[in-house]
């Protein structure tokens, strides 16, 4: 090695990519590497925002704030104002790990008795029942109160922009957009403003939303208290009386979100942070456990063996998940134990190699559509945020002249009371959407990977290929997927850039594969940013399973005076 150090040494392996790799390499695009910040997200209008807001002397926090709103009008099937938020905070200066719940409670007058009289045996999966409080507007509140640079009301001007003038609709976008026609001409209010001349915008069509650009007005000159105590909270709470839902003043301008601890486990000397439950983040550190135990490095990315342990290791840490994981202010979750190296020990042993188990089932540990966006400023300060409001188009409910949909979070709450994700007041449900972060010496990585029970599975993917495998964070984010979205049974979908010999071995073990395109939507679009603090040098990577893409903050060039 020379005079090299190790730091070096771990930056030059995670970051390069050999000569033969480059010449036939699993990658379609390269990172992007810049001294100035980063960022990354699913709509290329977007990353843009969220970069001109680091060249104007934005932090992170408020880069990706920026970035969100412009995605909830550009990308609105999937996100928006009316959701939920989660956040991971990489602080540069002090070294801190700051983890953000945003997910709002049910309401007050939502509850299992409520539901069984209105003849509900299992919860409402749209509609203004399936409504809970949503949390985003708090978290970008609380986001911008502890790491925001720049004034509160500059953070919107994009997403007013494009809200009022209109932008054309990108190519997934537009597909989502096509697929939801139906849920969206059930509605009245949906129907005036996402239907324009009664169909869906196409690929190119410039699209306004002018009812948003509004919402988006009023919040930035009225501040947060806009959505929860002021004309939109009015406006929601005038939709929901009028659809008979049970949302009342004080469910909105009670809530608030929290900060949190992030968990954590190691793997192959990279330390890996998710948020806790009512997330399910810990899927992703206890499949990672399990996986440990198994010599990954040594085996080949693309090989029979090690997709098979992964396909495992996923069963087990899912049955966990349904099993134990709520809202740990109502219910006791063993995250401790989930989270223990020798329950994963016990876990591990019942991977067998020759075979898939059909039927798994969870242990018994000791006590104890979305959108994700990544931005590295030029500090090294990491946001790692996600946002959703659950399904396209959420629960099907436009909110009354403000051009945007609330959620249907509240649909995974569960009807029998033992559960620990029992529907009760006041009470948050269990939670999909992840926000990841991960460490090793000088490297600081925020990434997230989108899709429903598919992010926990696909973020200890991504963390396998980069700390097992070798490929730096681009390579790691577009490598194949697998992905399992059911409960028991052998039955997965992957993406179909796997080798005829590897297919044949895993129908062998007893896995029931259905082939999804070379680059599906089903796995989930991602996207990283990563910080080298010695080199101080960022890296940034995007899924091409999206519309997306990492976009550099511009140097300053034209500050300096001409050459």
């Amino acid at each position: 090695m020379g005079s090299m150090t190790k730091a070096h040494l771990l930056v030059a392996i995670v970051v390069s990519v050999t000569a033969a790799w480059g010449q036939n390499r699993w990658q379609a695009r390269s990172m992007v590497v810049s001294r100035m910040g980063i960022v990354a997200t699913s709509q290329t209008l977007a990353s843009q925002a969220g970069a001109q807001v680091l060249a104007r002397g934005g932090s992170a926090a408020d880069a990706a704030i920026a970035a969100n709103a412009v995605l909830a009008v550009v990308e609105p099937m999937s996100c928006g104002m009316g959701g939920d938020l989660f956040a991971i905070y990489w602080e540069a200066r002090t070294g801190k790990l700051w983890g953000l719940n945003a997910s709002g409670w049910a309401p007050r007058g939502l509850t299992i008795e409520v539901l069984k009289q209105r003849g509900y045996s299992s919860m409402p999966q749209s509609g203004i029942l399936s409504v809970s409080v949503p949390g985003a507007v708090e978290g970008w509140k609380k986001l911008h109160g502890r790491f925001g640079r720049l004034p509160w009301q500059d953070l919107f001007a994009p997403a007013v922009y494009y809200a009022r003038n209109g932008f054309p609709v990108t190519e997934i976008i537009a597909e989502h957009w096509k697929d939801s026609e139906a849920k969206l001409a059930a509605d009245a209010e949906a129907r005036r403003v996402f239907l324009p001349g009664g169909v869906p915008p196409k690929t190119g069509e410039i699209f306004r939303n002018p009812d948003l650009a509004r919402a988006f007005e009023l919040l930035a000159r009225l501040g947060p208290d806009a959505f929860y105590k002021g004309p939109i909270a009015e406006a929601l709470l005038r939709t929901s009386r009028r659809l008979g839902g049970v949302l009342v003043p004080e469910d909105l301008s009670e809530f608030e979100a929290e900060w949190v601890e992030p968990i954590s486990t190691t793997y192959r000397g990279w330390t890996v942070y998710e948020l806790p439950p009512n997330s399910q983040g810990i899927a992703a550190l206890e499949m990672l456990n399990s996986m440990e135990h198994f010599p990954l490095p040594e085996w080949p990315a693309a090989s029979a063996r090690a997709w098979h342990v992964k396909i495992e290791a996923q069963k087990l840490a899912y049955e966990d998940l349904r099993r134990y994981v709520g809202d740990p202010r109502f219910a006791r979750v063993p995250v401790r134990g989930l989270l223990s190296k020798a329950y994963a020990a016990e876990r591990a042993r019942l991977i067998r190699p020759d075979r898939a188990e059909c039927a798994p089932s969870a242990g018994s540990p000791p006590p104890g559509d979305t959108v994700y966006l990544a931005v590295v400023d030029r500090e090294g300060n990491i946001a790692s945020l996600i946002q959703s409001i659950y399904l396209h188009f959420g629960s099907g409910v436009v909110v009354e002249g403000m051009g945007f949909h609330l959620h249907n979070r509240a649909a995974l709450f569960e009807l029998d009371p033992g559960h620990p994700n029992a529907l009760a007041p006041r009470k948050r449900p269990f939670h999909t959407i992840i926000p990841a972060f991960m460490e090793k010496g000088p490297l600081k990585v925020g990434f997230g990977i989108m899709g429903g029970y598919n992010q926990a599975q696909a973020h200890a993917q991504f963390v396998s290929y980069l700390a097992d495998h070798g490929m730096n964070i681009q390579a790691a984010l577009e490598a194949p997927r697998f992905t399992k979205l059911t409960f028991g049974g052998c039955d997965l979908m992957m993406e179909s850039r796997v080798p005829l010999e590897v297919r044949s071995e895993l129908a062998r073990l007893g896995h029931r594969i259905t082939w999804l395109g070379e680059f599906s939507g089903s796995v989930g679009g991602g996207q990283v940013v990563m910080h080298d603090a010695a080199a101080r040098v960022n890296y940034g990577a995007s899924s091409p399973r999206k519309d997306g893409a990492a976009v550099p903050e511009p140097d300053p060039y034209y500050e300096r005076g001409r050459p």
